[in-house]
């Protein structure tokens, strides 16, 4: 059976849970589309998230990677449509804030998904789901975890697709915030079911 690596991140600023970590946990081991799910909870940091996934992807040699990444405000599952090569934002875990930094000296300025982003959006839209492509993943940790992780299939492994979801906040992080849209987790994770699914298909 093939095997897809599931990615997600541990909690960050002011989120004192991340839905995306409960999400990869509770399918770890599971068989969905024809994939064998092995999931792993990412650092957000700026400086060990890329060398995590590049591990992560050596110890379990993936036919493919979905990572995931919560987006606070968004009401809509969004599949990223492209990570540019940058890092900037908020203060991660450990207090870094670069400003304007490349991701890769040497790197392309920026990919673009090898996932069947619009393939899964009008699947969860069939499926009485909001979704919509991202065009921006932003720059902070979910950009830099998608841009390793295409940056390494180009060059490593151009069979394998990979790419980034962001999902919205969870009805705990709904509550605890007031004012963010949030979802069931049940949804979510029939959301990132149904992705897995349309990529099984490919």
């Amino acid at each position: 059976m093939k095997k897809l690596l599931l990615t997600g991140f541990e909690p960050f600023l002011a989120f004192t849970v991340n839905p995306t970590m409960r999400i990869v946990t509770e399918l770890d081991g599971q068989e969905i589309g024809g994939f064998s799910i092995v999931s792993k909870v990412m650092p957000v940091d700026f400086n060990s998230s890329g060398q995590h996934l590049l591990s992560y992807i050596e110890e379990v040699e993936p036919d493919a990677v979905i990572s995931l990444g919560l987006a606070a405000g968004r009401y809509k599952i969004t599949p990223e449509r492209i990570a540019i090569n940058v890092k900037d934002g908020e203060p991660d875990n450990e207090g870094h804030k670069p400003v304007d930094e490349p991701i890769r000296e040497s790197g392309k300025p920026a990919y673009l998904t090898t996932l069947p982003a619009r393939q899964m959006v009008d699947r969860l839209k069939s499926e009485g789901l909001p979704a919509d492509i991202s065009n921006t993943a932003g720059a902070y940790l979910c950009n830099n975890v998608m841009y390793e992780g295409l940056h390494y299939a180009e060059k490593m492994k151009p069979d394998m697709l990979t790419g980034f979801i962001h999902i919205p906040a969870s009805h705990e992080l709904g509550i605890e915030h007031g004012k963010i849209p949030s979802w069931s987790h049940a949804d979510l994770v029939r959301g990132i079911k149904v992705c897995i699914e349309v990529l099984g298909e490919q």
